[in-house]
């Protein structure tokens, strides 16, 4: 019942953040990870405020080093304990949710992680092959996953 309640106002508080996007159409820079298992399994989240599957991360400072912003952002969402090399695969100019946003996309291996009990912001997370991803991915993750797909 709580975790229901949560999901309504989190969806509610996004859509006002959406609309004060729409009339201000801020510059944005984030960080996502292509986080691999050492089973090279793909780590996906699911968030309580919007729908489909997505890769971990989210956004950062303008000055922030995209890796810095993705190692803090996994350690945040999936309770990272460990990884392996880190590297920067692919920057993508978009505009999304009426945001001018630079997305750094990072392939990072060799991820362990301890799930955190309960998370504000994610509601749950999969491993899955790569070439068996789940149907309902976000389609922002499935044009990021696209964009990957040759530097795995």
């Amino acid at each position: 019942m709580i975790d229901q309640l949560l999901r309504v106002v989190l969806t509610a508080l996004h859509r006002l953040l959406k609309l004060n996007w729409r009339v201000r159409r801020p510059r944005t820079f984030g960080a996502h990870a292509l986080a691999l298992t050492p089973e090279r399994k793909v780590i996906l989240v699911k968030l309580r405020y919007a729908p489909g599957w997505r890769l971990p991360g989210g956004g950062r400072a303008e000055h922030e080093e995209p890796r810095d912003a993705v190692l803090r952002e996994l350690r945040e969402e999936i309770g990272m304990t460990s990884h392996g090399t880190v590297r920067l695969a692919h920057e993508l100019e978009q505009g999304v949710d009426f945001k001018r946003d630079l997305a750094s996309l990072l392939i990072v291996e060799d991820v362990r992680y301890t799930p955190h009990k309960w998370s504000w912001e994610v509601e749950r997370i999969v491993e899955s092959p790569i070439d068996d991803l789940p149907a309902d991915l976000s389609p922002l993750t499935a044009q990021w996953l696209e964009a990957l797909r040759g530097k795995i």
